[in-house]
């Protein structure tokens, strides 16, 4: 009879088998790239279990107009993923796990950065509010040409980027998120508060002090104008109310009326 034929590589009850030489691997597979991305560097069999280990895979589709992928940048990938997400569907449109496909990565990732969708779009929110700090800077441009100039100028500037970044604008006061939730995001957005504070500071300063409004009501004040005509009239998406006037016009007029008040006039 003829004999069974040989297993080779067979030890007792253990077998193992090698690919051809790669990269040294790492040790355990990296919860940021779906496992499609990651080809098998060595597989070991036993009779208990089958140990795989990966050599990574990084795309890039940037010719093409689709997002790239690179060990490293996971959460801005996702940080774009979610604003696409928040442009196309608005905040509730979508889930954790959606924002996850849309950054062309496993559902599981975004947990290495995130607790869930909220934390995520938090995330959105504290670069929104850096983002948005840096134009209101640029408009109040140290309060030249002048102070009243220059803070009708930073108003400007709040509707201006209502518009254009309204998936920012969304997440930063639509979501529902505490400021003190995150101590990033508080900061980014007290640091966009103190541009206008400044600026109302340097505009009260021109008035003879016994008519000088407090600093922080007045600086609320036109923080509410501002952002009260870029909400309803100024945004770039489609929640934006129709005038018969342009937002522009409408904010002017208002902060016109509102520095005429405290008796400050065109300067």
């Amino acid at each position: 009879m003829a004999s069974p034929p040989q297993r080779h590589g067979r030890v007792g009850r253990k077998a193992a088998w090698a690919a051809p030489a790669r990269p040294t691997p790492p040790t355990r597979r990296d919860p940021d790239i779906p496992l499609a991305w990651q080809l098998p560097a060595t597989i070991v069999t036993t009779n208990e279990a089958i140990h795989v280990r990966y050599v990574y895979m990084s795309w890039s589709r940037e010719g093409s107009g689709r997002r790239g992928y690179h060990h490293g940048n996971l959460r801005e990938v996702l940080i774009r993923a979610t604003l696409d997400l928040i442009a196309e569907r608005g905040l509730a449109g979508f889930s954790f796990a959606e924002a996850a496909r849309a950054a062309g990565v496993s559902s599981a990732a975004p947990y290495r950065h995130f607790r869930d969708k909220q934390a995520l779009i938090a995330d959105v929110a504290r670069q929104g509010f850096e983002r948005f700090a840096i134009e209101l800077e640029r408009a109040w441009n140290d309060g030249r040409p002048t102070p009243l100039a220059a803070i009708e100028n930073v108003a400007r500037a709040h509707l201006s980027f209502a518009h254009s970044e309204p998936a920012y604008f969304s997440a930063m006061f639509e979501a529902g998120i505490a400021l003190d939730s995150q101590p990033d995001l508080s900061q980014a957005a007290e640091r966009a508060f103190a541009v206008l504070r400044q600026a109302t500071e340097a505009v009260c300063a021109t008035l003879p002090k016994h008519s000088r409004p407090p600093v922080l009501m007045m600086s609320l004040h036109i923080w509410v104008l501002s952002h009260g005509i870029a909400s309803l009239f100024g945004r770039g998406d489609a929640g934006r109310r129709r005038l018969p006037m342009s937002p522009e016009e409408l904010l002017e007029a208002a902060i016109l009326i509102y520095l005429g008040g405290l008796g400050l006039g065109e300067n």
